[in-house]
Parts: C-alpha cells; sequence; structure tokens
C-alpha cells in the first residue's frame, strides 16, 4: 500500500526549524510513502461560521480540507508561541474539523511533533494541538511524537536530517505513522 502523509507547519517563518523538520520527513519517508508539505496556511482566513457556506467556502480552506482529506495520515509540527501551539496551526485544525463530526481530520491518524528553543521542544504546544486534534476528531497517535529542545542553538548551522538523532527519532516517527495509517486503511 502507498501512504500519503500530510505535513502542516504551524510556523511561517521562512527559515523556520519547523519547516526544517518538516523537510527531514519528507527525505527519511520510507519506500512507498510520500510525505508532502502543505503551503498556503497564511491565506487560510481564521475561521468564521458565516463564511463556512457550500459555495463561498474561501478557496484556501478548500484546498487545506482537499488535501488533508486526501492524505492517509498527518504530521503536524508546531513550535511553541507563548506556551501553546500558534494561531495559524489552531485555526487549520478548526478548518479541518468543519462540518463537525464529518470533517476532513475524522478518524486520521495523526502525530503532533516538532523543535522549540526551550528545554522542553514545544511539549505546551504540541499537547495544546494534541488535544484540539482529538476535539476535531482526528485519531492523534498519543506516543508516536517528538520535540526537539534548544533548535536555535542545535540546528543553527546543522540542518535536523543531518543530525543523526534527530533523523533517526524522526524517522521512527514517520513509519509509526505509516503503520498506522496502513491499519486504519485494512479496519
Amino acid at each position: 500500500m502507498s501512504v500519503r502523509i500530510v505535513a502542516l507547519v504551524g510556523s511561517l517563518r521562512a527559515g523556520s526549524h519547523n519547516r526544517q523538520l518538516a523537510e527531514a520527513a519528507v527525505k527519511l519517508a520510507p519506500e512507498g510513502t510520500e510525505v508532502s508539505i502543505l503551503e498556503g496556511l497564511a491565506d487560510v482566513p481564521f475561521y468564521n461560521e458565516d463564511i463556512d457556506v457550500e459555495g463561498s467556502v474561501p478557496a484556501a480552506a478548500v484546498a487545506l480540507r482537499e488535501a488533508v482529506a486526501g492524505a492517509d495520515a498527518l504530521l503536524v509540527f508546531s513550535p511553541e508561541y507563548n506556551g501553546t501551539m500558534p494561531a495559524v496551526l489552531k485555526n487549520a485544525i478548526d478548518w479541518l474539523s468543519r462540518p463537525f463530526g464529518a470533517g476532513a481530520l475524522s478518524a486520521k491518524p495523526v502525530s503532533v511533533l516538532g523543535t522549540a528553543y526551550g528545554q522542553y521542544g514545544g511539549v505546551w504546544a504540541q499537547d495544546e494541538a494534541r488535544k484540539a486534534l482529538g476535539i476535531a476528531g482526528a485519531k492523534v497517535l498519543e506516543d508516536v511524537k517528538l520535540s526537539v529542545p534548544g533548535s536555535v542553538v542545535r540546528f543553527a548551522e546543522t540542518h535536523p536530517v543531518d543530525d543523526a538523532e534527530v533523523a533517526s527519532d524522526l524517522s521512527a516517527v514517520v513509519k509509526q505513522v505509516v503503520a498506522a495509517a496502513e491499519l486504519a486503511a485494512s479496519a
């Protein structure tokens, strides 16, 4: 079975270490697995039920929903902003949760991971993302995670794919997400 994984990156910064971590996941994906980074989260307007009406849903929100609906699983990369996930990531989850009970996230295997400057690697933000994703209907893989601390120093001159420890841990996460996607497809 070929597995398609969509990566959502909660940082919009051009040099984002979380974006680099997602790029590493693309490179480390096992044979038969496609990991693609979803572009355009900055273009998705804040969720508003008044514009979430058939025929008038903003194009960026439609593209987000279609990409996630077509995926077998998700990797969500979250930095930590003021102790929680960035607004752009929460907004994506809000759009993906609708229509309630039948959104693009419904029963989709999801792993949340990321990196942050602090000593815990953004675990508060990642825990908040897991919580929101679970409430939104995703099948959150609670034990399939990776938090990389000290991103500013650790990745100052090294891309995550070139950090042996990170590459090994990330590769293991991707393989576990693939296994969860295959299991969900066979159920």
